[in-house]
């Protein structure tokens, strides 16, 4: 198996045609970059569409690496580069010790798993799974072998006579699966694989895919919009946006501790609350005025504050729906309305000039306190100190960071 090193990664796409003068502003001289536009939230330079940059990363060998982020932030741009489907701009792309950037992609030991399965419709599942294996002349009993120990892991061992158009959807992508992983690759590449499922059988392939993972030896770099599939995935998550790596770390550390508050409302579901508030200090302690209510930050959060030497300021504080609760003093809300999801209730209300969620458990309430939640309803709520995050008005980074 192998590490994948990135370093100094670009992705330029250049302009065709008369899109380059378009795109100057003003005349640069040689060898200058020409004052930059946006456009789709993306960098466009005298050189072309800037989509992926300055983007750094050190994969080790067995790991589960996520790149996650909206719809254009570079993330398949990036699994593609390091596919040998994109040609790399600038910087340097290692698998192992060895330099890749100017490796074909059959030769740098790599499988990829796309996200509409392309798989062979002509060919049975057992051909499908034994057809790259053919192209380098495998021996047959090796290829046999091979096929039945890939099917038997995925349990498709049934439908190896069949051919994909008589396959579900979760049998067609674990037949792709299949495909990859009976080449033994040094690193699997995922491109969104469960995006053109329903939601009980993403649920049910996230959880072939954990097993997938302890059953075989490989590094795996997987590439998805959704931040749940992240978060239970992945060993480490990169998040991305507009070209640029926002954060990484474990799924409970940019969960805890975003960077920046991109992160903070990417990661997380329903979406945390954002409150224009003030970062007070007194008696050498940090506390946060919202409304009419004073929190002094837990002792973690202090010393950060401390090391930071972070002066009072204005702010964006940041609380999520689940570390919100109802209670007798607080902040004055009403709600809007009101979602059943089971063991908690969504009250999405109107509080401070604006919308705020609030998750709330329904465990220990009877039915008549929740069918209180209704809309047009005034309620309170409040939150202790250790579930503030703190963000820089201007920036939005972090304080703690």
């Amino acid at each position: 198996m192998a590490s994948v090193t990135l370093k100094n990664i670009k992705k330029i796409y250049p302009f065709s045609g008369d899109e380059g003068k378009k795109a100057k502003k003003k005349k640069a001289k040689k060898g200058e970059v020409v004052e930059e536009e946006k456009k789709v939230n993306l960098q466009i330079t005298d050189k072309g569409v800037v989509a992926v940059q300055e983007f750094n990363l050190e994969i080790a060998d067995k790991e589960f690496i996520v790149l996650v982020g909206p719809s254009g932030c570079g993330k398949s741009t990036t699994l593609r580069m390091i596919a040998g489907l994109e040609d790399i701009s600038e910087g340097e792309l290692y698998i192992g010790d060895r330099l890749v950037n100017d490796v074909e992609p059959k030769s740098r030991d790599i499988a990829m798993v796309f996200q509409n399965y392309a798989l062979y419709p002509h060919m049975t599942v057992y051909d499908n799974l034994a057809f790259a294996l053919k192209l380098r002349h495998t021996p047959k009993d090796e290829i046999d072998k091979a096929v039945k120990q890939a099917a038997e892991i995925l349990d498709i061992t049934q439908y190896l006579g069949r051919k994909p158009k008589a396959l579900s959807g979760g049998q067609r992508q674990r037949v792709a699966i299949g495909r990859a992983i009976v080449r033994d690759p040094k690193v699997m590449l995922m491109d969104e694989p469960l995006s053109n499922l329903d939601a009980k059988l993403r649920n049910q392939m996230r959880a072939e895919i954990i097993k997938l993972r302890s059953r075989i030896d490989t590094t795996f770099i997987y590439v998805t919009h959704d931040q749940t599939e992240a978060m239970t995935l992945g060993d480490r998550i990169v998040i991305m946006k507009d070209g640029f790596i926002q954060q990484i770390g474990t799924p409970q550390e940019v969960f805890v501790h975003p960077y920046n508050l991109f992160v903070a409302g990417f990661i997380g579901s329903p979406q945390m609350n954002f409150f224009d508030a003030k970062l007070v200090k007194a008696n050498g302690k940090y506390a946060v005025e919202l409304g009419n209510l004073t929190v002094e930050l837990s002792e973690d959060k202090q010393a950060a504050l401390t090391a930071n030497n972070v002066e009072e300021q204005e702010i964006t504080l940041g609380v999520r729906p689940e570390h919100i609760t109802l209670a007798d003093e607080g902040i004055d809300a009403r709600i809007d309305v009101g979602e059943m999801m089971g063991s908690s209730v969504h009250l999405h209300v109107s509080a401070l000039g604006r919308d705020v969620v609030l998750v709330v458990s329904t465990m220990n309430m009877t039915g008549a306190e929740v069918a209180a939640l209704t809309a047009g309803t005034d309620v309170k709520f409040a939150f202790n100190g250790n579930v503030c995050h703190v963000f820089n008005k201007e920036t939005g980074i972090n304080l703690e960071a």
